[in-house]
Parts: C-alpha cells; structure tokens; sequence
C-alpha cells in the first residue's frame, strides 16, 4: 500500500548495498527487505488457523484429544510422546506449521515437512540420550510457541521470524551427543576439530540440518525467495549458537547493555523525525521545508544531467501522498516502539520510586508538584507511609490499543 516513489526513496535510504562482493541483479536489496524491518516494530493481528484434515497428516484420535492443551504451560510431552509413539516432534510442527499459517506463507510442501521432521526424530534418536532427545526438541518447540502466544509476541514477529524461532526450536538439538562441548574439546573430537572448539555441538546441529535438505524430498525451504531464505538462515544460526551455555551471562550482560544504548539512540532518531507527530501548525511548515530542500536537490539533478532522486522531482511529487507513506512506514513505527519500551522499563521505576520513596534527584518528575524524592526524605513532604495523598500515581497515557504507557502527571 506505500506508494512506488516512497518505497523508491526507502530502498534508496535504508538498503546498504554489501561492498564485499558484486551483487547479482536478482539480490539487490528491495521495499521487502525493508518491510522486514518495519513489520518487526509493528504490531499485527495474528489468527490461528483451524486444524484441518488438509495438513495432509493422520493425526489419530489420541493425538487430537492431545492437542487441545498444546497453548497450555504444563502441556505434557511425555503423554504426547507415548501417544504418538515417538513421533511427538512431527505431528507438533505440522501442527504448529499449519496453526501459524506458514505451510501457505512460504508454501512448504507438506510431503516434505513430513519426511523433514521424520528425518530429525531419527537424528535425535541417533545416540540414544536420555534427554537430548525427539521429546526435549518437541518440548522446546511447544515451549516456545506457549511464550509467543501468551505474552503476545506472536503479534510483533514477522512471519519469516516465527518460521526462524520454530524452525530452530525444532533443530536446536539435532544428532545431540549426549556430551558437552567442553568433553569434545577435551577429547579432541572430530567436531571439536571440525568447528575449532567453538560451540561444537550447536554448529554441528545446524549444518547437519542443512546438509539434511540438501535431500529435495525433505527441503522445506524450497519455495523462499533468496532474501528469505538468507535471513531465515541468519536468524536460525544466530538463534541455535545462542543455546550455547557457555555464553549464557556474557549473552544477558551484551543484551542489557545493547538495550540501552539502543534505547538512547532510538529516542534521538525518533527526535529527528518527529515532526509528523507534531500538531498540524508545525508539521505543514516542517514537511514544507523538508520538500523544497527536496526539490532543490531535485533541480541541482536536473542541471547536471543525473536522473532525478525519489521525492526531488517537484513535477511528479505527491506531497500528501509521500507523508502519508512516511508517517505509516517510518515514524508511526518506531514511536510505537518507544512507547512499548517506556512501558516496559520505566513503569516499574515508577512505582518503585513511588512505594519505595528511594530515587535520584533528577526524579522530581513523577512526584506532584516537582516534589522528589530526595525532599520526602528530608521532610520537606510527607512520605509515602505518612499519608500518599501528597504522591501522585503517574496517570496512564493515551497510547495504543491495549496498551498503558505511565509518565508523569504534568505530561
């Protein structure tokens, strides 16, 4: 629905071309690699699709009566596993597959779903472990989609993204030796050896994955395009090195760290092109200003013979059109995000500061009045145990459906 010269101008602005090697007319990045990006800070009403006869896979009685609890917490692999007599992983991703709708998104063949996943059971069953095994990847699996579905995350990821999570989900573990990465460094293994001593295990699950759909019968990627097939494979190996233990802290300390400074970085560029959000006085003179220098780039093109840069020709430009399109795809985004992230972090340091009266000076904010909290401890205004009508509780903002966003009372 954007409009053509929009999208021109995104994929001018936002795909960096790789300087590494040439890339082929069909690789050029394009408004779908973009849409990637953009569909991921925005929220989507997902529907499950009803199970049908039409997967293309027998699902006995036992396993249908099964699947009622599969959305549920303590969902049981183990009864599934015996009920389906060990094939608990093949019939949870055609069940999983067909609910999230991918079988049609990204039109995987079914005979090939069913021979690939038939193919990871006796992968998993290679060495016999008693944990590593078809139920801990099937239990993973239906962990994940239970986290997904309940805190509603299943609403922000894209389609190829939820195909990553359960694609590597359902892999994670494959031909699992039964050993930890430090027994085959230490043992000199062949893995060891084959991927330098760097998480062993988990490289060796992924590339034996892929060697795996080298076989056509059980490629179940055959039909992505080569953007999605490249970042599903990003996401996938990125997401299975991540099961390496051995990172777990330096993975929580990167991420805390990423959050933040992320954070800081988004707010400044949300300033930066915020004057769509701004009242209409002042963003018809921002969006004015913006096109005329536009336009003068545009004519400077003309003069020198070059071809004409998206939203520089005064002749062709829609205005109304191209702030339409900006607004939708660039800054109602990320503003959406700034506000689920204003939820999720600061609400709780309010109420923190509130129950607990302990914040910095620069806090005088959230109390009524610009009272901090450094004043209730000096007196200068009644604690909250002493009575809290002279706290104020940050009052809810107006924001997205569903949503509460908190800030202080004068905002």
């Amino acid at each position: 629905s954007v409009p053509l010269e929009v999208q021109d101008w995104l994929t001018v602005t936002f795909a960096r071309k790789k300087e590494a090697y040439s890339i082929k007319p069909e690789d050029q990045p394009s408004i779908r690699t973009i849409s990637y990006a953009v569909q991921a800070s925005v929220l989507v009403k997902r529907m499950f699709r009803t199970p049908t006869s039409a997967s293309g896979l027998a699902y006995p009685e036992k396993v249908i009566a099964a699947f009622k609890d599969i959305d549920k917490w303590d969902f049981d692999v183990f009864a599934l596993n015996e009920t389906c007599e060990g094939h608990s992983l093949k019939y949870l991703m055609c069940d999983l597959f067909n609910k999230y709708d991918l079988l049609r998104q990204f039109k995987i063949p079914i005979t090939c779903l069913i021979s690939f996943a038939s193919a990871l059971e006796v992968g998993y069953s290679k060495h016999q472990n008693p944990y590593h095994n078809v139920m801990h990847a099937t239990d993973v699996t239906q962990t994940v989609h239970c986290i997904m579905l309940h805190t509603g995350m299943m609403h922000w990821f894209t389609d190829l993204e939820i195909l990553a999570i359960l694609f590597s989900t359902s892999i994670h573990d494959y031909e699992h030796t039964g050993t930890t990465n430090h027994f085959h460094v230490r043992t000199r293994s062949e893995m060891a050896l084959l991927y330098n001593d760097k998480s062993v295990l988990e490289n060796h699950h992924v590339s034996a994955v892929y060697q795996l759909m080298q076989n056509e019968d059980m490629n179940i990627l055959v039909n992505l395009t080569n953007e999605e097939w490249r970042e599903l494979r990003r996401l996938v190996i990125e997401m299975v090195l991540a099961t390496d233990m051995s990172n777990h802290f330096q993975q929580m300390k990167y991420l805390k760290h990423v959050l933040k400074y992320k954070l800081m970085s988004m707010i400044v560029h949300a300033a930066d092109i915020s004057h769509p959000s701004k009242p209409w006085k002042l963003h018809q003179q921002w969006a004015n200003a913006l096109m005329d220098e536009f336009f003068k780039q545009g004519d400077k093109e003309a003069e020198l013979g070059l071809p004409i840069s998206p939203l520089c020709d005064r002749g062709t430009t829609n205005i109304a059109e191209t702030q339409i399109g900006f607004i939708d795809v660039i800054v109602k985004p990320i503003f959406s995000l700034i506000i689920e992230a204003a939820e999720k972090i600061v609400e709780p340091l309010i109420y923190e500061a509130f129950e607990t009266g302990c914040s910095s000076s620069r806090d005088s904010g959230y109390f009524s009045g610009g009272v901090g909290a450094s004043q209730v401890r000096r007196g200068g205004a009644k604690a909250p145990g002493q009575g809290r009508s002279s706290v104020s509780r940050p009052q809810p903002l107006p924001s997205l459906p569903g949503r509460r966003v908190f800030a202080s009372p004068e905002l």
